[in-house]
């Protein structure tokens, strides 16, 4: 039995509290979670059992989004009564405690490593939200610590783990669409534009709490999406801005109720260069005045056999239909059944499922390990190390450390060393 520890109860709590109760309920038992740690017990309290008079935090998205941000309150007794969990106000003592043999680590980005290096220097394996780390320093410390005691260390992307992005890996590793040529990926505008505070949690628009803006925030989940689908980045040439200098959130009859300054990015354009030859060009904005830009085609893959664009895939041959009534009808069923065990659909669940295996069988980590998670990162970094050089930089010279211009003032102010 794998006891499990919490750190961190903001609301993506819930849609992980979800991902667990699916495991549960698919028959996977072999975890407990019992420790929950956040700054205030009350805000904990909220996620082990509904209380008379104490409402949870309400999500900051609409239900029909499919952000997980949207997922509905969800509480520990809900799957699980037959354990006590533990309230901790400092994850310091949790870890001395003893009370777990794993950490989920869910908390701001700037603790993610005096998190995750705590923990590992008390032998518990580790899977941390996205990005690993505050910065590419940061994160390889993770990395090399993880592997020096021999635990398991993940990176939360479930972006990988969705089945549009298992069925586009799926069509390019067959051969399908031929060889990768060129992507496409990314957005102007939505929910937060063009100025709202984003998930309603000011630190993501402060330099030295989230380390970037939307490149760090989505730009991972893109990198990673990119890396596993096209293959292994080689340059980034990017250009970024900070079109809101000062962000809000406002309550339902227009007030300013919250207001922050922002030492980040909004948006970015990258265009990426690949190993393989292939070209990917990337853009995010949380700005945008006036009304999003609507691009239904993407996210894009284009191969020497034909594309895909949203969830269309269309091959030279006169082949057209959905990419995943496609995989589904013709993938490998062992293939299949390895990225969605237990039948399971949901990325926090597979996520949660594959590091979990991981540890119960003593592999090096799972498929989103600590070392994909600092490629990952590195490739997001490198957004905004070549916004600030104003020239093309490799993954290889952000990875290693001979680009930091950008994050050097994180590191410095933070005591990365």
């Amino acid at each position: 039995m794998i006891r499990v520890a919490i750190v961190g109860c903001g609301r993506i709590l819930n849609a992980h509290l979800r991902g667990f109760w699916q495991l549960r309920q698919r028959g996977f038992h072999g975890f407990r979670i019992t420790a929950l740690a956040a700054p205030h017990e009350e805000q904990a309290q909220t996620f082990v059992r509904r209380t008379p008079g104490v409402l949870p935090r309400p999500p900051v998205l609409p239900p029909d989004s499919g952000d997980p941000l949207a997922a509905p309150p969800t509480c520990l007794e809900d799957f699980q009564d037959d354990v006590p969990v533990r309230i901790y106000t400092d994850y310091r003592h949790l870890f001395a405690d003893q009370v777990a043999d794993a950490v989920l680590d869910i908390t701001p980005v700037h603790l993610h490593h005096l998190v995750g290096l705590a923990a590992l220097e008390h032998g518990l394996h580790l899977l941390t939200q996205k990005p690993l780390a505050i910065s590419v320093r940061a994160a390889a410390r993770m990395v090399e610590s993880a592997r020096q005691k021999g635990l398991v260390l993940g990176v939360f992307e479930n972006a990988r783990y969705r089945p549009w992005v298992r069925a586009a890996h799926w069509a390019f590793a067959t051969g399908l669409l031929g060889t990768p040529q060129m992507a496409f990926l990314g957005a102007i505008g939505g929910f937060w534009s063009p100025d709202r505070i984003v998930a309603q949690t000011p630190w993501r628009h402060d330099k030295f709490r989230a380390g970037g803006g939307a490149s760090l925030d989505i730009g991972v989940h893109h990198m990673d999406i990119l890396r596993y689908v096209i293959g292994e980045i080689d340059t980034v040439y990017a250009v970024t801005r900070q079109w809101e200098a000062e962000r809000f959130w406002r309550d339902d009859a227009g007030q300013i109720t919250l207001r922050t300054t922002a030492t980040v990015e909004d948006t970015y354009f990258a265009t990426l260069t690949f190993r393989n030859g292939a070209l990917a060009q990337l853009l995010w904005s949380w700005g945008g005045h006036g009304e999003p830009l609507r691009l239904s085609s993407w996210p894009a893959f284009f191969g020497s056999r034909g594309c895909i664009q949203a969830d269309q895939l269309v091959l030279d041959d006169g082949q057209r239909g959905s990419l995943l009534e496609t995989y589904f009808r013709q993938a490998d069923p062992l293939q299949r059944d390895r990225c969605f065990p237990l039948g399971l659909q949901d990325s926090f669940a597979l996520a949660q499922w594959d590091w979990l295996q991981a540890i119960a069988t003593g592999s090096l980590g799972p498929e989103t390990s600590g070392e994909e998670g600092l490629y990952d990162l590195a490739a997001a970094c490198a957004i905004l190390e070549s916004a600030t050089l104003g020239r093309p930089v490799t993954l290889l010279e952000v990875l290693r450390g001979h680009v930091e211009a950008y994050q050097r003032e994180i590191n410095h102010v933070l005591s990365i060393d």
